[in-house]
């Protein structure tokens, strides 16, 4: 843990001494250096004490008195010395990892909202200049370079879910299946299987109830139930996607450039 020993004032600004591990360590700041401190200093003011103390306990090590600890799952506090070594690194690796998963979390926070900020103000401009707006109704927008090798893609897309005359619609449905018997069509028993299924997150499967609304069968029932699964759609909302793709020449296949960690 780090304790401040003496701050002085200097002609070119402050010059700092702490004690650091036992040793005396003097760092000097400019003028600009102490506004970004004294800006974060205020930040660090306005966040909760649990978030305080969990940040200084980022080397997961908690000091009491002059003797250091590890919390253990229970939370329990663990003389540090009797934590196995193996331990105290896989600690300390994953502490590591997720500190820089955080600021590369806030780093693509803090891109994403530039995306859309410029994306907005080039419609704005277009449509002063022009009158007219860019992209479509929904706010889909497709925006790429003079030369045609870079394309920045946003696009909005609906949160749907799915209301109580989804179960009347399986109830007919199942009726169907059951009269028609031998008759039905496995393919057919096979997409209703699937589109009423739940997920573990009991959620509905939406693709194939999509896929379901497309079989054209003339039967009274089958018909109500397609207009009662068209009729339990609500849309709850949006979300806004922005996509980015590259190729070597106005020619070639789009190519995603990707910021998913999976497929990076």
């Amino acid at each position: 843990m780090t304790h401040f020993t003496q701050v002085e004032a200097t002609d070119e600004g402050v010059r700092i001494a702490f004690r650091e591990e036992g040793r005396i360590v003097e760092v000097g700041l400019s003028e600009d250096e102490v506004r970004h401190l004294v800006d974060e200093l205020t930040e660090w003011l306005y966040v909760s004490e649990t978030e305080q103390d969990e940040a200084l306990k980022f080397d997961g090590v908690i000091e009491v008195g002059t003797e250091r600890y590890m919390r253990d799952t229970r939370g329990a506090l663990v003389p540090i010395n009797l934590v196995r070594p193996i331990d105290k690194l896989t600690d300390e690796t994953v502490r590591r990892m997720i500190g820089f998963a955080r600021d590369l979390s806030a780093q693509i926070a803090r891109f994403r909202g530039h995306c859309y900020d410029d994306i907005g103000s080039l419609q704005a401009l277009i449509a002063q200049e022009y009158g007219a707006r860019v992209g479509g109704p929904k706010g889909n927008v497709q925006l790429t370079t003079y030369d045609g090798t870079l394309r920045v893609s946003q696009q909005v897309a609906d949160l749907i879910e799915f209301g109580p005359e989804l179960q009347s619609a399986k109830v007919l449905v199942d009726a169907c299946l059951s009269e028609w018997s031998a008759e039905a069509r496995d393919e057919i028993r096979a997409i209703v299987a699937r589109a009423f299924n739940v997920d573990r997150e009991g959620r509905i499967n939406r693709a194939e109830l999509f896929m379901l609304l497309r079989v054209e069968i003339e039967d009274a029932r089958w018909k109500r139930a397609m207009d009662a699964i068209r009729d339990s759609i609500r849309v709850i909302g949006s979300k806004t996607y922005v996509r980015f793709y590259e190729r070597a020449s106005a020619d070639d296949r789009w190519s995603a450039i990707s910021i998913d960690l999976a497929t990076a």
